[in-house]
């Protein structure tokens, strides 16, 4: 019965022995792969640094570009107002003409008796200056030829 704990003892080592040959063995052959994954991780370590700093220099670019957008944008909102502002001044210059046109208007209905009484009395007075026209050139003509006759000067000159 000693000797069957001898061998059992005997067989356990070698078991162990060749566990630790062969976990040896398979850790060897994960050796390169380890290393290559290292290199990996390197590589990726530098690329998360580049990205890192364009990510960096692109949150300030856009920093940049919101403040000059919302200094464009006050900007614009003072345009907008200056352009209301001139819409609303056109506005009431428009409202001002309207009065001033109905008030002419309204005056000028008022008063169209005396529009056509004005009216008639500039004809009357054209029409008598104009027969005082022609009666002066009428006695132009005759003084002219009658000057002719008697060699003095005329009452009335021509231009």
């Amino acid at each position: 019965m000693i000797i069957i704990l001898y061998i059992a003892a005997f067989i356990f080592a070698v078991a162990v022995l060749v566990l630790c040959i062969s976990l040896a063995m398979t850790l060897k052959a994960l050796n390169p792969t380890l290393k290559s994954i290292s290199k990996t991780m390197e590589g990726i370590e530098g690329q998360m640094q580049g990205i890192t700093r364009e990510t960096t220099l692109l949150l300030e670019k856009t920093n940049s570009l919101a403040e000059d957008v919302q200094g464009k944008s006050q900007q614009l909102n003072s345009l907008v107002g200056a352009v209301k502002g001139f819409g609303d001044s056109v506005q009431g210059l428009n409202s001002t003409v309207q009065a001033v046109t109905s008030s002419i208007e309204n005056n000028v209905a008022k008063n169209s008796d005396q529009i056509g009484q004005v009216v008639q009395w500039s004809s009357a007075l054209m029409g008598i200056r104009s027969k005082l026209k022609e009666d002066k050139q009428a006695n132009v003509v005759v003084d002219e030829q009658s000057t002719a006759t008697k060699s003095k000067k005329p009452l009335f000159k021509r231009k």
